[in-house]
């Protein structure tokens, strides 16, 4: 660009200077200013080709994006895509965004079978079926690391006798106990009340891998759960039962901390530090998936989801989640760069 504009600011100046009878020696004079001028010209290149040209995330524009956007999948997930949602319609985007909470696996079917959304949300990593699936109907899926969460246990505030558990004992309490006594001696023989997301949460699916070595089987043939998809209806449960527990995203226990009572597991509370080192034991990454077909067709998703790695940490702690690391949003970053060929 630079060369192209000195050539032509040249022409000008020579055909200028020309008409006045001006000397070769004054072009020459004249075209160091000329080129300076072309220089700082080229400086001035949309901030897109720059960001292309060294690596960088260009500026994603709400203003300038239009269509829909569709997303669906894990309930954990859910309230910090919605808080991304609003703030990007906010600043601008005049399209439909859809954010449905499903489950993390129902979310992968929905993108990965029935090819339906443009993004999905999952408190897990995909799994090899689910990419499979995904191949199947000509998608890849791209992984964002979007934040941390730290999966929280609770039970009634009216329960004075628990303030920790350890991993051994929650798997007795969500499995073969039948009441609190079998859990602990020390605790009172009334009966337990357990609260669980559903099997296509990958809530739920990360909390059996940790409490359970993936296995399924004592969680379901525990007797008394309830399951559900919908995080709301466990708090409900939980807040109404002095010899309830359950468990489910940091979010939903911040957002009704008057009602519940959280626990530290094997002696760790949850806190952004302990997410993040690893040291409470059920802490776990939050992410969004695409494809870079989709993203490619369809620039709006591909702003969005640009949007979202961009601002992601200025909303993710009132949400109630913790921030990735800086080197897991740059993968991230990374992933965008490659899957809209920059």
């Amino acid at each position: 660009m630079r060369i192209k504009l000195f050539g032509l600011l040249s022409l000008i100046a020579f055909s200028a200077v020309a008409c006045t009878g001006t000397t070769q020696q004054t072009i020459e004079q004249v075209a160091p200013t000329l080129e300076a001028v072309a220089t700082s010209v080229a400086v001035e290149a949309p901030a897109e080709e720059a960001a292309a040209a060294d690596g960088t995330m260009p500026l994603p524009d709400p203003l300038l994006a239009t269509g829909d956007i569709v997303t669906a999948g894990s309930s954990t997930v859910f309230p910090l895509s919605e808080r991304m949602t609003e703030r990007y319609q906010n600043e601008g985007f005049a399209g439909q965004i859809t954010v449905d909470s499903i489950g993390s696996g129902a979310g992968f079917e929905r993108f990965c079978v029935a090819g339906e959304t443009d993004i999905a949300n999952a408190s897990r990593a995909i799994k090899e079926d689910e990419t499979r699936a995904c191949a199947a109907i000509g998608r890849t899926p791209i992984e964002f690391r979007v934040g941390t969460d730290a999966l929280a246990v609770v039970v009634n505030p009216a329960n004075d006798f628990v303030e920790n558990l350890t991993s051994a004992q929650l798997a007795l309490a969500f499995s073969t106990a039948e009441t609190w006594a079998d859990v602990d001696p020390s605790f009172p023989a009334e009966p337990i009340a357990r609260y669980s997301p559903g099997t296509d949460s990958g809530t739920f699916d990360y909390f059996v891998e940790e409490i359970f070595d993936e296995d399924t089987a004592p969680i379901l043939a525990s007797t008394g759960t309830q399951f559900s998809e919908d995080d709301n209806v466990l708090v409900q449960g939980i807040a109404g039962d002095p010899y309830a527990i359950g468990y489910f995203g940091y979010a939903y226990y911040l957002e009704n901390a008057g009602k519940l009572k959280i626990i530290s597991v094997d002696g760790v509370t949850p806190t952004a530090t302990s997410a993040e080192d690893g040291s409470y034991p059920l802490s776990r990454p939050l992410y969004i998936y695409s494809d870079a077909g989709i993203m490619q067709a369809k620039p709006q998703v591909a702003d969005f989801i640009n949007f979202y790695l961009t601002y992601v940490n200025d909303e993710i702690i009132d949400v109630g989640y913790f921030p990735a690391s800086e080197d897991a949003l740059n993968s991230a970053r990374a992933a965008w760069l490659s899957a809209v060929g920059q």
